[in-house]
């Protein structure tokens, strides 16, 4: 996103979304979005005016009924090395959880890469997946390398690279194609570390996350004084209330990407997930 040439303003742009069907997605989405008419909806995504390219980074919604593949992303480098424009690493906010979903993020030991292997092809790799119980509020900052499956009865919203590559490395059975010696070679198995998750406090406005690649905020009542001196472009999801953002009305269910860090006004008490590339 570029600054306008005649007022140096910021472009600003709510972002179209667009509904992906998958064999683990609901019929049955939460308001704010529309009924799927049958669809098994799995994601629905905020790609860039011109195309999926056109942002650093990509925000989607998830609502999953059954458990996702078992999978991992590779790094920028190892992208790279395989002709890819850049790796995967990605953050989670929980919106809604059922009482017993759960997330698979890390393994319970370590792993060489034989019994990764082993474990992928066998099926054995579901048991040695670290599940954790999620509930509203928790957020996972999910690096690369990391062995991860998003369980079922869960809705998410996730922030990542723009980069359209995943390595499944087990998938329950489902007729996919699997990604075993590129998911094996990228994988870095053990225990998740427990400062890799936060309970979010819904009264208060802080940094979630701030990599190399970017930064993700939770804001509340349009209070940005976390994000003080901090540019680049930007990607606002309201997760209640409505706001106005560089002259732009939105609410839940919406995606706001500007050049950067807007005016933002509370049009409603709310809060909202802001990430800076």
């Amino acid at each position: 996103m570029r600054r306008t040439e005649t007022t140096g303003e910021p472009t600003t742009r709510r972002l179209k979304p667009v509904a992906a069907e998958k064999p683990w997605g609901r019929t049955d989405l939460p308001p704010p979005f529309a009924p799927t008419g049958g669809r098994r909806i799995g994601e629905i995504w905020f790609p860039g005016p011109d195309g999926d390219a056109a942002l650093p980074l990509l925000v989607k919604y998830l609502f999953t009924s059954e458990k996702l593949s078992i999978q991992v992303h590779p790094n920028d480098q190892e992208a790279r090395a395989r002709g890819l424009p850049a790796g995967k690493e990605e953050c989670w906010y929980i919106l809604d959880a059922e009482p017993e979903a759960r997330l698979g993020i890390g393994t319970v030991r370590p792993l060489t890469a034989d019994e990764l292997r082993d474990a992928a092809q066998s099926g054995a790799i579901e048991g040695l997946m670290q599940w954790h119980a999620v509930t509203p509020g928790l957020f996972f900052h999910v690096p690369p390398g990391t062995i991860h499956a998003i369980g079922g009865g869960i809705s998410l919203i996730e922030i990542q690279q723009n980069s359209d590559v995943t390595y499944r490395l087990y998938d329950y059975g489902r007729p996919r194609e699997l990604h075993l010696a590129d998911g094996v070679a990228v994988a870095r198995s053990g225990p998740y570390p427990a400062a890799l998750r936060q309970q979010v406090d819904s009264r208060r406005s802080a940094i979630l996350l701030s990599t190399p690649h970017f930064t993700v905020a939770h804001i509340v009542d349009g209070d940005l004084s976390s994000l003080s001196g901090r540019a680049g472009p930007v990607q606002i999801v309201p997760i209640t209330g409505r706001v106005r953002a560089g002259g732009t009305a939105i609410g839940p269910g919406d995606c706001l990407a500007t050049d950067a860090l807007p005016d933002i006004a509370a049009e409603e008490p709310g809060r909202m997930l802001i990430a800076i590339a």
